[in-house]
């Protein structure tokens, strides 16, 4: 029953940071929470007992999150306000 608990709550937290990440307005903010994202879904895996899934989950999400950091950089920002 605990289980079902935690999976309700990471799930929840998903879908906060999942919207969250479509709404901000800043590109920075918007790749952190998709890699809250992704560690909330090597969560979830782990929860259901697939811990091969939550190790490729892991690793492409740090590695996607450190290629839009570098993409983001390489961009030319500039404040809209």
């Amino acid at each position: 029953m605990i289980q079902l608990y935690l999976q309700t709550g990471i799930l929840i937290l998903m879908v906060i940071t999942g919207v969250a990440a479509l709404l901000v307005d800043d590109l920075l903010a918007a790749i952190i929470l998709f890699s809250a994202f992704s560690f909330f879904a090597v969560l979830i895996y782990l929860t259901l007992g697939a811990p091969d899934v939550a190790f490729t989950e892991a690793v492409v999400g740090v590695v996607s999150t450190t290629f839009f950091i570098i993409a983001l950089n390489g961009l030319r920002r500039r404040c809209s306000k």
